[in-house]
């Protein structure tokens, strides 16, 4: 971690008025994060989690000065816990890496530091899987990629749910309420020109900003020429349904000081002066108490390390927001879940609930590494000098601190060059998608990944740039679970994911890792490699055993874990939530959160959350 070290070192000498900006705290904002833990604690609703739908709804319910709100988050400021890291957009990259053995590798702080159970499909190995324990939740970090589904996956959600209202443009208002979208400033280069449909935006819509970094990648346009190369075409944008093509993405980016956007610091901070929301911040959630009649009244919580229990009332509701690992062990804690899990840990039964954990669905990705003769963070981490000059451009909102790394995209069904590879019975799982679905994104990627085990220690120190180009499966068919350790919610929970584990993922995740493989082939790409060869995983790798070898050492999560309390109909026997996310079998609950999604759409769902809580807040307020 000798890099990370001279990364930290350097940026915490940056003193910029925007980061400042971010850590000023008025007294309105102060009496905000500072709930009163020892007087009388009933509001009307009380949302478990300060992540990224938590705080949505929060802001909209508490819009209504009648209305009393609580939030409760297990984190605090992640501006405070972990500065400047968290701000500026290339600082996601710290803190994500897969090897659990790596202990720099981890903020906990901001960070809940759960490690998966071994892994069958990537040869045994636990992944530490990173998730945001602050206010913004994972928003605060995530990779910043803000882009909608296609039109017809949320018409397989609509249909699931039995409620057309999830239908891309009955939902679209959801969507675009959250976001004040800016469109790509002057300062990128011109061979790095994002498009965009202004139509997909309505301006100065929400809190949420959505911009473009005013860096590009120097990469990524050889990336977006190498898939053009190879058949995938132009997009005009990422936002209006359509998701086939390559192009640019928009980042959650505050485009004038060019720093990470969250959940705080758009819908929490423009609440800040309401006195009917309060936010308890460092605070567990332990169990959700219900009355008689299986309504839910309130929250168990523990505070100030612990050493302070109190309950928190709801007079209405309370709205579930943990994410899709605690929002189901919360909700197994408190008696809602499958009963011979409930019972073998000593917990009463409130609702027999079989889906409760089960349905985690999740993305993964992985790539091959090549010498490139253009900038990229691997020149960040090995030269010092032009580290210290551009924390100087950042100062500005300049150069590629600015950048969040991934900024260009592109995405496919598998091509009919490798379709027919693929077995019969992997064709016919895959049909069960839309046509318009997906099944292969490329992430072009400006640096070496490998493995994903830690980004800085294990960049090569030999004077080489490296880049590449990611694999991801967006229509995968394999399914995990999460499930509880114990009663208590300080003990994590048991996490497996179940990445690669059927026979149609691999065979897709072969034909990826081919295309990814003539991408860097392409006559395009040629003139800016350093190398003739692949450096990693080299050339002797290649038939389709060796590839799948290579992917199961190297696959990392995408960190879309979805699906574990799923909205579906109340038929579904695996369903949690109704299309309004009460979960069934009891009253005044909840789930609002990746967790709730009926399915997991292809790409980034931080969009999908956002709508979703948009969607439930409106569903509240109206009373329907």
């Amino acid at each position: 971690m000798r890099y990370s070290a001279l990364w930290l070192s350097a940026l915490l000498c940056l003193r910029t008025e925007p980061v400042s900006a971010e850590h000023a705290t008025g007294q309105a904002k102060r009496q905000l994060l500072n709930a009163d833990i020892l007087g009388a604690q009933t509001y009307d609703y009380v949302i478990v989690g300060g992540g990224t739908a938590g705080l949505v709804i929060a802001n909209r319910l508490s819009a209504d000065p009648s209305i009393t709100v609580a939030v409760i988050e297990a984190g605090s400021l992640y501006q405070v816990t972990n500065p400047l890291i968290s701000t500026f957009p290339a600082g996601d990259v710290f803190f994500v890496g897969s090897d659990p053995k790596q202990p720099l590798d981890v903020q906990p702080l901001v960070d809940w530091n759960l490690v998966t159970e071994p892994q069958a499909g990537a040869n045994e190995r636990k992944f530490r899987y990173a998730r945001g324990k602050c206010l913004g939740g994972t928003s605060a970090r995530n990779f910043m990629i803000y882009q909608r589904p296609t039109k017809g996956s949320l018409q397989q959600w609509a249909d699931a749910v039995d409620d057309q209202s999830y239908t891309f443009d009955e939902w679209l208002p959801d969507f675009k309420r959250s976001v004040d979208f800016t469109p790509p400033g002057p300062t990128r280069a011109t061979n790095a020109s994002a498009e965009y449909k202004a139509a997909a935006f309505d301006s100065g819509a929400g809190p949420l900003q959505v911009s473009y970094s005013n860096y590009a990648g120097p990469f990524s346009s050889w990336v977006e020429g190498s898939l053009n190369e190879i058949g995938i075409g132009h997009a005009q944008d990422f936002n209006s349904g359509s998701l086939m093509g390559a192009q640019y993405c928009s980042s959650t980016i505050r485009p004038k000081t060019q720093t990470r956007e969250t959940s705080q610091t758009s819908f929490l901070n423009a609440a800040t002066t309401r006195s009917n929301l309060k936010v308890f911040s460092a605070t567990m959630a332990k169990k959700i108490l219900f009355n008689a009649e299986k309504k839910a009244t309130g929250v168990r919580v523990t505070t100030a390390l612990n050493l302070i229990g109190l309950t928190i009332n709801a007079r209405r509701e309370v709205i579930v927001s943990g994410g899709a690992f605690h929002s189901p062990q919360l909700l197994m804690v408190s008696g809602i879940g499958p009963a011979s899990t409930l019972r073998q840990h000593g917990i009463d039964v409130i609702s027999d609930l079989a889906g409760v954990g089960q349905n985690l669905v999740d993305h993964i990705l992985f790539g091959p590494a090549y010498r490139v003769k253009v900038d990229t963070l691997s020149r960040i981490v090995q030269d010092p000098i032009y580290l210290a000059a551009q924390v100087l451009e950042y100062a500005q909102q300049r150069g590629p601190l600015t950048n969040p790394v991934c900024d260009f995209l592109g995405w496919e069904k598998v091509p009919d060059s490798l379709r027919g590879s693929l077995s019969s019975s992997s064709i016919a799982e895959l049909d069960q998608f839309d046509a318009d679905w997906p099944e292969i994104e490329y992430l072009g990627a400006p640096g070496y990944v490998g493995a994903f085990t830690n980004l800085f220690a294990t960049q090569p120190d030999d004077g080489y740039q490296y880049a590449t180009i990611l694999a991801a499966l967006v229509a995968p068919t394999s399914v995990g679970s999460v499930t509880i350790s114990s009663d208590d919610t300080d003990d994590l929970p048991v996490i497996d994911p179940n990445w690669l584990s059927t026979k149609t993922d691999q065979e897709v995740a072969i034909a990826a890792y081919k295309r990814v493989r003539e991408a860097f082939a392409s006559n395009f790409m040629k003139r800016v490699l350093a190398d003739d060869e692949e450096y990693f995983p080299g050339p002797d790798v290649q038939t389709d055993a060796q590839i799948l070898e290579v992917i199961r050492n190297t696959l990392q999560t995408v960190w879309h874990a979805s699906g574990t309390c799923k909205m579906g109909r109340a038929s579904d026997k695996m369903a949690v939530v109704d299309s309004r996310a009460r979960v069934f079998g009891v009253t005044g609950l909840r789930v609002v959160d990746a967790s709730s999604f009926a399915l997991l759409p292809p790409g980034h769902p931080q969009s999908v959350v956002y709508a979703l809580a948009e969607k439930i807040a409106r569903h509240i307020l109206s009373d329907d």
